[in-house]
């Protein structure tokens, strides 16, 4: 009878070493509470204030929609193609801003508030009934440059509490800062 050999199994690998400042306890503790969504306990931010602060700047964002889109339907004339095709691409834009506030108000557990009834109270900019095209373009800039240092301002007031919701604002405010150059660059 030949002699079989049968090789000792491997040790297991000895569980890797927790890197210095991971909490384990507190990775774990994220698996419960599920119907908090992406907020777990280590989220730092002030949700309330947070919430109330992306609802500000959705009512801006709407705003924003309405006079881009006002503007784009009543400025007529060859010679305001651009503008028009330029107000046009901002509401569609702040729109798109509209839409990734609304969802992380959502991710944060809070209501987005859409009610047309306080828009405009709750708005950081103003809405423009403008009939020429250069005022029409002087109330667009003046609303970027409002929505931009609102953004600085929220940024701010949020710092590394909620780095999530920071890096939105931050992207969003970009744009806004690209608007504005646009809105400049179109003014006389």
């Amino acid at each position: 009878m030949a002699e079989s050999t049968v090789t000792p199994a491997s040790p297991a690998p000895a569980a890797a070493p927790v890197p210095p400042g991971i909490d384990t306890a507190a990775i774990r503790a994220a698996a419960q509470n599920l119907a908090d969504g992406p907020v777990t306990a280590g989220y730092k931010g002030d949700r309330e204030a947070v919430i109330k602060l992306l609802n500000g700047a959705l009512a801006t964002e709407l705003v924003c929609i309405l006079r881009y889109k006002r503007h784009y339907y009543t400025v007529s004339g060859r010679d305001n193609a651009g503008v028009k095709a330029e107000f046009l691409e901002h509401a569609m834009q702040e729109q798109e801003h509209a839409d990734w506030l609304a969802e992380r108000i959502i991710q944060l557990n809070g209501e987005p508030d859409f009610n047309p009834a306080t828009l405009l109270d709750r708005s950081h900019a103003e809405y423009d009934e403008s009939a020429e095209v250069q005022s029409m373009v002087r109330a667009n800039l003046i609303a970027e440059r409002v929505a931009i240092e609102s953004y600085r301002q929220m940024i701010e007031t949020i710092g590394d509490t909620d780095p999530t919701t920071r890096q939105l604002l931050i992207k969003i405010m970009a744009v806004e800062e690209e608007h504005a150059d646009d809105m400049r660059d179109l003014l006389e």
